[in-house]
């Protein structure tokens, strides 16, 4: 959890996501068009990506699905999750509240 806590620490928006999944690229596109810039971590483009990814088994006590979205410091989830927010309106709200955006 402390590899987790320390890459996500001060940093509004963080992407755990691998470079070949299309839910990955949907999920950084969206959260940038709104003029975020998230903190990406392409796991298998990472040397310690491996390793990276055990750290999140352990925070999130099972084997994550890709993306792994973090607002605020808070785990927000995967895709379904932040595409629920985004649906609701509360995705922007989230991002705002974060600082990571302004507008």
């Amino acid at each position: 959890m402390d590899t987790v806590a320390r890459l996500t620490a001060e940093k509004p928006v963080v992407i755990f996501s691998k470079s070949t999944c299309c839910m990955c690229h949907t999920i950084k596109t969206l959260i940038s068009s709104f003029g975020a810039n998230p903190t990406v971590y392409e796991l298998d483009e990472l040397p310690n990506g491996q390793q990276l990814e055990k750290s999140l088994v352990a925070a999130l006590g099972r084997l994550p699905s890709f993306p792994v979205v973090f607002i605020g410091q808070e785990l927000v989830g995967g895709d379904n999750e932040v595409m629920s927010l985004h649906v609701k309106g509360k995705l922007v709200p989230l991002l705002k509240q974060a600082k990571a955006i302004w507008v």
